[in-house]
């Protein structure tokens, strides 16, 4: 039996408790183990107390495996979930600083309308440009923008939903225990 396990981008997400410090122990967790975040985006969950973290990490099925386990140990994390192989919903937000002239003004309007972008500031200089939507619409607008110059660029980092169903995360945290026992109630 032939094993691969190719390096691929994985989205985990997190339910966890909305306290201070808590970041701070899922980045150390992630620091100690030499685990490489590429995208992080965290925010309120629709259960007040908790918070929903979206993770994406780099690395093969072993090494992945090996993240949800030890989120799954921390204390503040009520459940974990590897959602890369399910049909999920993506978005990311990002703010693209663009330099404009006269000249070029009229070009990148007509480009960001293509990609039903927002313009929310223009300047004598420059435009500032809002997108929300899949990695590669981000990254398309942005290869477009690029030759007019891109002076600044700020991206939220991915969140993600499964369709039609809840993550596989807990839907009611009373009394629920982690993997490692601990309870959360």
């Amino acid at each position: 039996m032939v094993q691969t396990n190719h390096t691929q981008q994985h989205t985990l997400i997190a339910l966890v408790e909305d306290k201070p410090g808590v970041l701070t122990k899922v980045a150390s967790m992630f620091r100690r183990r030499g685990f490489n975040i590429v995208s992080l985006a965290v925010g309120n969950s629709e259960q007040p107390g908790l918070s929903r973290m979206t993770f994406v990490v780099a690395g093969d099925d072993h090494t992945v495996g090996q993240v949800v386990k030890q989120l799954d140990k921390l204390i503040d994390v009520i459940e974990v979930s590897d959602i890369t192989g399910e049909s999920i919903v993506t978005r990311e937000l990002a703010l693209i600083k663009v330099k404009t002239t006269p000249m070029t003004r009229g070009e990148i309007i007509q480009i960001v309308n293509l990609f039903r972008a927002n313009i929310i500031d223009v300047g004598s200089e420059s435009m500032v440009i809002e997108i929300t939507g899949e990695e590669d619409k981000i990254n398309a607008l942005h290869n477009l923008l690029a030759p007019f110059g891109i002076m600044e660029m700020l991206r939220t980092g991915l969140v993600a939903m499964v369709r039609g169903k809840t993550n596989g995360l807990a839907n009611e945290h009373a009394g629920h225990t982690n993997g490692n026992g601990h309870s959360h109630s």
